[in-house]
């Protein structure tokens, strides 16, 4: 019998719930079929948690927007709602130590132990002048961690855990060791709004994180960095301590960052469910730091770049796609290389204004200045990444970065989760109603139940009106220069044409009368301007983020450029107008922009179910109580997805038991014993030796290559529980809500099968469960997986 097997780490204690959410897939030469499947539990014991904010100009509103969110973050983390019994009713309680109503059971157990840091995306100028520390403080802040209060200072002065620049949050006070005995040592014990006494500080979770959000500030980089900024803090093997040009004008880094390296150690557990959350208005701009990448970043008043090859124009893809600047070596001679002057050809400020550099750049300049998204998904899946030589190293997110602690796991690529609220309409990523309307209130997940909200990584990669999915809908397809079906998402400087297949809402030019509800009308970017591009979507800003844009105001949209008046849709219409006219605008800026997020989106989409989208774009400020304000669907998703693992999925399909009320499913775990394996130890019993015909499952375990990375010196098969009768193993573990099962007044230690649908278990234990998904495999006891320890399975089904 063939095994194919797949891990996911699991670490924590208390009952368990594992999931089978691949298909069935026939396995021949059987006549059945099999399930092979990562297996999950309820009980991870830690979260760090990474917001990566992009603090460049416009991004002050947003970041009001994620305040306002945080409150449902926290909540949604370290104090998951009550379900009832019937799986149909929910509430809440005060607290996460605060046990749940009768009849109520927590969505998932709550998480007392969470690292939350926050980095910018400014990484200064990857070698050029441009974003110098002396203009702004928020300029080099080099994904270091941010706790500040003032986006001008250069210091952290909020309040972290022990001043790490994290905070920590540790409501049972363990963190020094002694648990539920408050001391300067330990971490944020109360959630908010209100202090208490509960810990040896006068701040809250939701408060000092609200703080240091508001704190990022928009005073940062112009060229984004936010993919490379995650990378360098939470991957880089050697981030840079200096970086110059050398005497060949090419970029040269030095050292090593030791305070990356430090605050990575120190808040990066390689134990722990990693999140990074990302907000952004804005494409990333990650320049690749090596020969003369930096020049895109040249933001000198006379310096142009080169011209591109005429094949650019109409096919990025070609062999001679290159800039002029480029050798020319097997390609024919192009004319339009050579400048007046008899030089290499360089475009012109209106073809390459200095602040609209980082979009479409193969086909604009014939050269791509950026890293790669491959380099990313490698950084968030691989266990091996290369340095700066080439040569592959372990990855630090799937390492164990001080093998002297207790802590000696090695993260699974399964407890790793990226999500983007970044610049894509809302409407294009959200559910749809029965209607065919984009509807977060109300609109149908994949099993036709009106949850609202956007869509799973499986309803974005499903057909769409218009596209083959909502992935070809936003994104297109990269690889081959393919741009998005929805016109909105197409990156352009020109007014654009089309409409969205989604809403039918055309896009309108800036000389016609009209508004759509998406981004509201193109408009004339001036002449003389640094350069920007056409919007992904606009929001309205809330009263008391209306601002003026005269004088010296900081981050404007509606400032005249060069005396030349605005049509901007951002702009309040002049007296007298209304928005659907096509005429100037004033000064004052009641709306707030987004472009589209193409490079964050397809990292996303990258990572399939680890990752999750969120727009930038909220659809609505005004009713701060309802499901779709603000960030809340954004929010939703991404502790929907975190619930998979922190709460356990359900089986999509059912399994068929045997007589004895049994399944056909092998659960091995994997773990370094540090040479002390014994699969009978009395210590943790419901395990036995792997022997006989699932011998070759426990080699196919440990020829992984994430076994050598851990260390992985044993493997024990994990006990089904028998029994069909009252009082007997497996019936009470099917039966038994409760966290501590007993069988003969003894604990139960394993697994059993629990589906209600053919009267086996109890409603209770699968209530949290969508209605065609109520199974689950439930471990009891010591069954659960061993801190540290990885769970592996297969199952066969009729």
């Amino acid at each position: 019998m063939r095994f194919a097997m797949a891990g996911l780490l699991i670490a924590g204690t208390g009952s368990a719930f594992g999931c089978l959410s691949r298909p069935i897939a026939e396995n021949k030469p059987r006549s059945t079929s099999t399930i092979v499947e990562r297996l999950t539990q309820s009980s991870v014991d830690k979260i760090d948690l990474l917001l990566a904010i992009d603090n460049s100009g416009s991004m002050a509103d947003k970041q009001d927007v994620l305040a306002d969110a945080i409150p449902d973050l926290v909540q949604g983390l370290v104090n998951p709602r009550c379900i009832h019994r019937d799986g149909v009713m929910t509430t809440t309680v005060d607290s996460p130590n605060t046990p749940c109503p009768p009849d109520y059971k927590r969505e998932f157990e709550p998480v007392k132990d969470i690292h939350i840091g926050i980095i910018s995306s400014s990484l200064g100028g990857h070698g050029s002048v441009a974003c110098q520390a002396a203009t702004s403080a928020s300029n080099v802040d080099m994904a270091h961690l941010l706790a500040r209060s003032d986006e001008n200072s250069n210091v952290n002065d909020l309040p972290t855990y022990l001043n790490l620049g994290f905070l920590a949050w540790d409501p049972d006070q363990k963190l020094d060791g002694e648990p539920e005995t408050p001391d300067p040592n330990d971490g944020e014990a109360d959630i908010g709004p209100n202090d208490s006494n509960a810990d040896l500080n006068n701040t809250t979770l939701v408060g000092a994180l609200t703080a240091m959000v508001e704190g990022t500030g928009q005073t940062g980089c112009g060229f984004e960095a936010q993919l490379e900024s995650v990378y360098r803090f939470l991957v880089d093997p050697e981030p840079y301590a200096t970086i110059g040009i050398d005497a060949d004008q090419n970029v040269v880094v030095t050292g090593e960052d030791a305070v990356v390296k430090k605050q990575r150690a120190d808040f990066m557990r390689p134990s722990s469910l990693l999140a990074i959350i990302m907000l952004t208005d804005e494409n990333d701009c990650s320049i690749r730091e090596e020969g003369k990448n930096y020049l895109v970043a040249d933001t000198t008043p006379s310096f142009r770049l080169w011209r591109p090859r005429s094949e650019c124009a109409t096919d990025p893809g070609n062999k001679c796609c290159r800039s002029c600047s480029q050798n020319q070596d097997g390609c024919p001679k192009d004319d339009t290389c050579k400048g007046t002057d008899g030089n290499t050809a360089r475009l012109t400020k209106e073809e390459d204004p200095v602040n609209s550099r980082c979009w479409d750049q193969k086909r604009r300049f014939g050269f791509d200045f950026l890293y790669p998204i491959d380099r990313y998904r490698r950084a968030f899946t691989e266990a091996q990444i290369p340095n700066r030589r080439g040569e592959l190293v372990p990855n630090p997110i799937f390492s164990d970065p001080n093998p002297d602690d207790l802590d000696s796991n090695i993260r699974d690529p399964g407890l790793v989760f990226f999500a983007g609220i970044v610049g894509v309409p809302w409407q294009d990523i959200a559910r749809q109603n029965a209607q065919g309307q984009p509807d977060l209130l109300n609109g149908l997940n994949q099993d036709g139940e009106p949850v609202g909200g956007f869509k799973n990584s499986d309803e974005l990669s499903a057909p769409v009106a218009g596209a083959a999915s909502t992935w070809e809908l936003i994104l297109g397809d990269p690889a081959t220069y393919q741009p998005p079906k929805d016109p909105f998402m197409v990156e352009s400087m020109k007014p654009r044409s089309g409409m969205n297949p989604i809403t039918n809402d055309r896009i309108v030019g800036p000389t016609e009368a009209g508004w759509n509800l998406i981004n509201g009308r193109e408009y004339t970017i001036p002449e003389g301007s640094t350069g920007d591009l056409q919007y992904a979507c606009i929001f309205d800003l809330p009263e008391n983020a209306v601002k003026t844009c005269d004088g010296q105001a900081q981050s404007c949209d509606c400032r005249a450029v060069g005396g030349q008046p605005t049509d901007n849709p951002l702009c309040e219409p002049d007296a007298g107008n209304s928005q659907e006219d096509p005429e100037p605008r004033s000064t004052t800026q009641i709306k707030a922009k987004a472009y589209p997020g193409l490079r964050e989106l397809q990292l996303i989409r990258e990572l399939g179910p680890q990752g999750i989208v969120g727009s930038v774009c909220p659809r609505q400020l005004d009713n701060a109580g309802a499901a779709d304000y603000g960030y809340r669907p954004a929010i939703g998703a991404i502790i929907d997805r975190l619930k998979t693992v922190l709460g356990g999925q359900c089986l999509p399909r059912t399994l068929t038991p045997d007589a004895k009320q049994q399944v056909s499913c092998l659960i091995l775990e994997a773990r370094n014993s540090q040479g002390q394996c014994n699969c009978a130890d009395p210590r943790m019993p419901g395990r036995i030796e792997v022997t006989g015909k699932h011998k070759p499952a426990k080699d196919e375990v440990l020829s992984l290559d994430i076994a050598k990375a851990s260390g992985w010196d044993c493997v024990c098969e994990i006990q089904q529980l028998e029994g069909m009768n009252e009082g007997e193993p497996a019936y009470e573990c099917r039966t038994n809500v409760g966290d501590n099962v007993e069988s003969g007044g003894q604990p139960v230690h394993g697994w059993c099968y629990v589906d209600p649908s053919i009267r086996l278990g109890d409603t209770s234990i699968v209530a949290d469960c969508p209605s065609t998904e109520q199974r689950k495999i439930r471990f009891t006891g010591q069954g659960e997986a061993q801190q540290g320890a990885t769970l592996f399975i297969t199952c066969s089904g009729e």
